[in-house]
């Protein structure tokens, strides 16, 4: 059996891996000014950000048209016999239920929807793994069966500048934005039963990464090694920071640097910053 791994751009990796690994990727779009972009298309990370910090008008983010999936869909089965369509969590966009939906509209192809529950570079932590497992010959239900696994240790947090970014978009409720911007916090955010919630009130942002820090440090003790990774809202040079310190304090721990993209970036807003990780 030949199995194909798509994923979707708010995975953010790398056009190198995606080729080194045979990982096809369906991108979302972002919509600027009434311009539409497809994220890792259209526009990079950077150029993102540079364009929203000179409008006033707040970005929308646009899932893929189902007619994408079906299009790649078809496509792989003149190749493949079945594939694993993996994707930011189903709490935040409707681009796993548009795998889904396509997967029941194609033959001639097994279609498998996997609903990551998270986003990023974590996300991309589960289609790492399904497309090396892919390329060693594994079926889709082994490797649905690995990603499952992997699950029970994912773990990411992050910090926003703005909650308004999250609560604009309707990612956070007005409360806890209110809250937030009342109080003068920066919350450290995470992901639970698929949506973005406060994991702690902190005052600062500096106390926010330190107790982001400590949350690793537990899992790093526990784990003999461990996949991690330092995500960035256009901060490279902080962020390129806090990972060598991260790495020089954690020599058990496999760090990478990845970014927020234009789609989440629009939910999170620019300098936020986030930390992944994954026992190996």
């Amino acid at each position: 059996m030949r199995t194909a791994i798509v994923t979707d751009s708010t995975a953010y990796i790398t056009a190198e891996e995606r080729a080194r690994l045979n990982i096809h990727m369906i991108p979302l779009s972002v919509n600027i000014s009434g311009q539409l972009f497809a994220e890792e298309v259209d526009i990079t990370a950077s150029e993102f950000y540079d364009k929203v910090r000179g409008t006033k008008e707040f970005p929308k983010t646009t899932q893929p048209p189902i007619g994408e999936f079906v299009a790649l869909f078809d496509e792989l089965a003149k190749d493949y016999d079945e594939v694993i369509s993996i994707h930011l969590s189903s709490g935040i966009s409707g681009t796993y239920q548009g795998a889904v939906q396509a997967g029941e509209m194609v033959e001639g192809i097994e279609v498998y929807a996997f609903d990551s529950e998270i986003s990023c570079a974590v996300q991309g932590f589960y289609v790492l793994k399904a497309a090396e497992m892919a390329k060693e010959g594994h079926s889709a239900k082994d490797i649905l069966a690995a990603l499952a696994d992997m699950q029970q240790y994912i773990r990411a947090y992050f910090i926003v500048d703005d909650l308004a970014h999250l609560q604009r978009g309707g990612r956070l409720s007005s409360a806890a934005a209110l809250i937030g911007g009342l109080l003068q916090v920066k919350p450290v955010l995470h992901f639970v039963d698929k949506v973005i919630v406060p994991f702690e009130k902190i005052r600062t942002r500096k106390k926010a990464l330190k107790r982001a820090e400590e949350l690793l440090a537990e899992d790093a003790r526990k784990y003999e090694a461990m996949d991690a990774v330092v995500i960035h809202g256009n901060c490279p040079a902080e962020a390129q920071e806090w990972l060598e310190q991260l790495a020089s304090t954690y020599p058990n721990v496999n760090f990478k640097l990845s970014y927020f993209g234009p789609v989440i970036g629009t939910h999170l807003g620019e300098g936020s910053m986030g930390l992944g990780w994954t026992k190996k």
